[in-house]
């Protein structure tokens, strides 16, 4: 997060605002589409009720704070992704108790009450998020030079603690992930996958920039697992619910690095393209 605030000016959230259609798609895609494609999954896929249960907290969850250190690494627009993100957590805060009371009513055939601790949650995400893209951004508008500077060493740091993050999930769950897999795999992957391609694909279809597609399907498709997890095994008290969340997050960093390596290989082409044309029209007399 420090890293990709030595990325930004106050100019890229500006311009954010002048183009409210990619945070308005954004918004959809994650507070409506999502968890429409949650509740289809875990209605036609065969599993358990509480794994129904936890899967659609899991959707109803915003985007995690990695995704914006996945954006960043992807080439995505950053500046819409910690937007999104800010903008999506503050609304779950308030939507996840009712929808997920009501999953809890049709799959389990119970109610129960879910009192998100509002204040200590917005405080983790502005901890997480906020404080660091302002400290990037203050290196940078202070002491460009070292910004530059900075910014490829934390480019290479953020891939390396990517590395481990995974490596770290592995070896923690390793006993459990066959079960794990057995249980909820299909609907994960459904979940993680479609998520990424209806935001992808609804901005494509809206004419937003590449950059901006990609950070769509990001942060649609990278949920905030670590959330969903205090709540089902935390506040529910049923540590069957966490297993989509678990199993999850080492799907969706699988599609993260795919989806690194596909921004990455696009923002190449498109900047030899663009050096191609700059030479080309140097060389005219």
């Amino acid at each position: 997060m420090l890293g990709m605030g030595l990325t930004l000016v106050p100019e890229d959230f500006q311009r954010v605002t002048r183009y409210p259609k990619a945070v308005a798609i954004g918004l959809v895609s994650q507070l409506l589409f999502l968890p429409l494609v949650g509740f289809l999954i875990a209605s036609i896929v065969p599993m358990r009720s509480e794994i129904a249960v936890g899967l659609m907290i899991l959707a109803l969850c915003p985007g995690g704070p990695s995704s914006n250190m996945i954006t960043y690494l992807a080439k995505g627009d950053v500046a819409l992704s910690v937007t999104l993100t800010a903008l999506s957590s503050a609304i779950t805060v308030f939507t996840i108790p009712i929808f997920a009371n009501l999953s809890l009513r049709y799959f389990v055939g119970q109610n129960a009450a879910i009192a998100l601790p509002v204040g200590q949650t917005m405080l983790q995400i502005f901890a997480i998020a906020i404080v660091p893209v302002g400290l990037g951004m203050l290196v940078r508008q202070k002491f460009p030079d070292l910004a530059r500077r900075l910014e490829k060493t934390a480019n290479r740091l953020a891939i390396a603690f990517l590395a481990l993050i995974i490596l770290a999930i592995i070896i923690h769950e390793w006993n459990r992930i066959p079960s794990f897999i057995a249980q909820v795999g299909i609907g994960v992957a459904l979940l993680n996958i479609i998520s990424m391609a209806i935001g992808f694909w609804f901005g494509r279809l809206f004419n937003l920039t590449f950059a901006q597609r990609i950070c769509i399907a990001i942060e649609v498709g990278i949920q905030n697992a670590t959330l969903a997890i205090a709540i089902t095994a935390g506040l529910l008290n049923n540590p069957d619910m966490a297993v989509p969340a678990a199993i999850y997050s080492l799907f969706a960093y699988a599609t993260a690095i795919l989806t690194i390596f596909y921004g990455r290989r696009v923002a190449q082409r498109r900047d030899r393209a663009e050096t191609s044309l700059a030479n080309n029209l140097s060389a005219r007399p």
